[in-house]
Formats: C-alpha cells, structure tokens, sequence
C-alpha cells in the first residue's frame, strides 16, 4: 500500500511538472506530452522553490552539482506553431543533510531565552507607523505627532502581549526536538523560523472586539542584531513579525536553507528553433518597453506605492522593495555628521540577500557577502557634483513642509549618482536617486534604507533618520548639504 501511494505522489509530481512548463511558456503551447511518471521528489510545488528554463544547443553538458537529471525525466511540449522541445526536468532534493545530524544542545526557546529576560526592544520605522518589538512581552504599533504648543499626541495599538499568555502553551524543550521545524520562504531564501505566539492585543472594532494577535518568527541571521524584517497583517488585526536573529544559528536546524534556482533544459526538436519566435519576440518587446528614460513621474509613483503600505512589496513587475531599520554609530551627533557629510562614515541596510552601502558624496553599492565567494559588490551609482548639480536643474532637489509654527522647513533633499556598473539587461551604466529624509524617532541613532527600483536598473535610494533631520535646513538650491553652524 505504501509503495502504492509513492508511485501516486511520483506521478503527481511528473504531471505538475509539466504544468509549471505551461505556466513558464505563457500560452504559448498547444500540446503537452510524453511525461514520464518515474519520478521521485516533492507532492506539489510551492514558490518555494525556484525554477528557471534554460534553451541549450544540440550540444550541453549537464551541472554536476545541485539538483539531479534522468534521461527518463522529461515532457514533450509543441507550441501552437508546431515548434517542438524535450524539456528534461530536475530531480529535485529534500536538502536537509543537517537536519539529519544528532544535536544535544538547547531549544531554540532555551537559545532565545537571554533576548526574553533582559529588557530588549527592536523598532522598524515606517512611512507612517513605527513598530516596537519589546521580545517576550509586547508588540506595539504606533505613531506620534508634535500639535501646538509642542504637546506629542500618541496614537498606538498593541498587536500583542505576552502578560496573560499561558505557560501551558509554551512548547517543552521534547516537543520542540520531536515536531518538524517550520520554514517560510523569505527573500528567495527557505528559512527555517521559531514561532512565538503573542496574543490580548487590542480589541479589533472589525472582529468584534476580538484582541489583536501576532505570530512573532525568529529567523537565524548570524550578523543580525535582533532587527525587524517585515511586518505585515496577514488577516484582519492578525499579524506576522519577521526578526532576525543571531542566536538561532548555534541550532542546526535553524540555520537557513538555500533555494537554488532549478534549471529546465527544453532542447529544441525536428528543426525548431533554439526557443519560441513568439517568446523571443516577447522578450524583445520586453525590452522595448524597458528602454524610457528616468522619469519624474515613474519615481514619484513607485515612492508613493512604497510609503503607502506597511510591509516589504513589490512594486510592478521589476521593482524590488528591500527595507532595512539598523543603529547606526553611536558618536556624538555632531561627529557622526561630520563624518557622515566627508564621506568616511557609510550608512549600511537591507537585511536580505543584497545589502546596501550609502556614501555621501561617493558612492551608492549593493553587495552580497559570502564565507566561500567573498564580497560581491555592484556599484548602483557613483557621485559627480556637476552633473547632480545638472540633474537637480530640471528636477526637485529640495521639497518643503509647513509647521505648526507656520515656518517652512525641509524635509526632503534627493541627490543623483549616476555611472554605476553596466546594467546587463539595458546595457547602460546604473543609476539612483538618493532620498535623504527626516524621520523622528524615539531612538534618535535608528536609520531606515530602502532600495526602489521603478524602472530597470535604475533606482530610488531612501535613506531616513533622526539624524538627518539636524541637517536638512542647510540644503542650499541644489541640495547640497553642509555641516551646521
């Protein structure tokens, strides 16, 4: 019976392999034949697992590493032009060698435990919202406005609190070595996470008053310092808080997974051509489409998509959102903006796969490091005063606010880097727009990096922090900054 119901997930797995081809060929297709059912692998598919088709000649040799190929493996798909591919498919592995290994050491809860009892609270601030993580108590989302007479009026949910939580529902340290590890897909990556259930928030008006609730996930991050990486609602006043951590990563099975990308070899059969004219036209047009200058007006557009939502998002279909709250150096203020003003103290955010280093006046670079590969820098903008000073003629450099006091203040000044590396898909240097931007907090050294990307290689860099708000006002008609007097 039970090798009976392997074969029923083998051939289930064939089949939907062959449906996710028709999805990769966007219509394309009339037929779909020949899958061969002796296949191991997952039931079903996630997006948890990447996939990408690759169109190889008459001649290829296939990876020796990652996932594996049987010439048995494959689907016969026929476009509605009567073009014809062997389309050979992965097998793919579980890739849990470490979940294999016998660990003795503590719970994840156990590990967690120092961040529970000492008086720890990580922010991450958002366009509007600022939300407060106080680990093992409460979660508070909240915002604060300075009325006349300089009174801060607070306006303030809790999404959780740990005060009336049952011990009984804590899970006992057999039960955590016993139940499978949880994994989500975040940035790409499958990550195992430890989940903490935080619940008596604030009544929900939308539920009947049912309290707020939040699943707190602790992801192992070995160079985090607690930081938040995402928040978001995932039903009504029921909500999800992604923290990355360093102390999970003593744990084996928590440290990350890896997702590589899974190839599908179609090669092309009975005279076809290498790919589908129709798919090589689309992908022409693509890149027609892909070709109008930095527009005013693409940027403004995807800012405002971006401030308007409370967690990590795509902006249309080529626009990657990656946000990241940090602390920067705890200098004096007047030493970290004259450091930060020469260039020498950089701002570092994102918290993912690609991070982000801002120099002012140098350069803006977005890197990914690795213990085998080392630092892999793109240079995204490098700074050149006359030709910021030529883009900020026909553009805002400066955008003003009104305040109580009835004076105007700056509260926004946006710089040009341009002559990045080359851009692959435009063949033209990167370039961004630097957004320097006020952003009052209760932890005067917190900084929020976001990288926007409105249109193909061509970026929106927001930096915000209550640091910059010292310096704003000496923007002069350029927006150009200098050190207070």
């Amino acid at each position: 019976m039970r090798s009976g119901r392997l074969e029923e997930l083998s051939s289930r797995t064939g089949e939907m392999m062959a449906g996710l081809l028709l999805v990769f060929f966007g219509g394309l297709l009339e037929v779909c034949s020949g899958v061969s059912a002796n296949r191991g692998g997952y039931p079903s598919f996630t997006d948890e697992i990447p996939f990408k088709i690759t169109w190889p000649g008459a001649e290829f040799t296939l990876p020796a590493t990652g996932a594996l190929y049987n010439e048995d493996d494959f689907v016969i798909m026929t476009t509605t032009e009567k073009e014809k591919y062997k389309c050979l498919l992965p097998s793919l592995t579980a890739g849990e060698e470490d979940d294999e290994k016998e660990y003795s050491g503590p719970s994840p809860g156990e590990l967690l435990d120092p961040l529970f009892k000492r008086s720890s609270c990580s922010y991450r601030i958002e366009s509007y919202w600022t939300y407060e993580v106080c680990h093992g108590k409460h979660i508070r989302q909240y915002h604060e406005e300075k009325e006349t007479g300089q009174k801060i009026s607070v306006q303030e949910y809790f999404l959780g609190n740990m005060a009336q939580k049952s011990q009984s529902t804590e899970p006992t340290e057999e039960a955590e070595n016993v139940k499978p590890v949880p994994t989500k897909n975040i940035e790409g990556q499958l990550t195992p996470y430890y989940s903490l259930e935080m619940g008596n928030g604030t009544p929900c008006v939308l539920k009947q008053d049912q309290p707020r609730s939040t699943s707190v996930l602790y992801v192992c991050h070995p160079e985090a310092k607690h930081e938040i990486l995402s928040v978001a609602e995932v039903t009504t006043c029921e909500y999800e808080v992604v923290v990355l951590t360093p102390l999970l990563c003593a744990h084996p099975k928590y440290r990350f997974k890896s997702s590589p990308v899974n190839a599908i070899f179609c090669q092309a059969l009975a005279g076809s051509p290498l790919q589908p004219q129709r798919l090589a036209q689309l992908d022409k047009e693509q890149e027609e489409q892909l070709k109008p200058p930095f527009s005013a007006a693409s940027e403004s557009k995807s800012e405002e998509a971006f401030t308007s939502t409370h967690k990590p998002m795509t902006v249309g279909g080529q626009s990657q959102v990656t946000v990241g709250t940090t602390h920067i150096s705890r200098l004096t203020d007047d030493q970290l903006i004259k450091e930060f003003l020469s260039g020498s103290y950089c701002l570092h955010g994102g918290v993912g796969w690609w991070k982000y280093e801002f120099c002012y006046g140098k350069h803006v670079h977005q890197y990914h490091e690795d213990k085998e590969q080392g630092k892999n820098i793109v240079v995204v903008g490098n700074w050149n005063a006359e030709e910021h000073i030529d883009w900020a003629k026909k553009n805002v450099a400066r955008s003003y606010q009104l305040k109580d006091d009835g004076v105007q203040k700056v509260k926004l000044v946006s710089h040009f880097y341009g002559h990045g590396d080359v851009c692959d898909l435009t063949g033209k240097p990167r370039q961004v727009i630097v957004k320097l931007k006020c952003k009052e907090s209760e932890s005067p050294h917190a900084v929020t990096v976001y990288m926007l990307e409105p249109q193909t290689c061509q970026y929106i860099l927001g930096v915000e922090s209550p640091v910059i708000c010292r310096i704003l006002d000496t923007a002069d008609e350029h927006g150009l900054l200098s050190v207070s007097s």
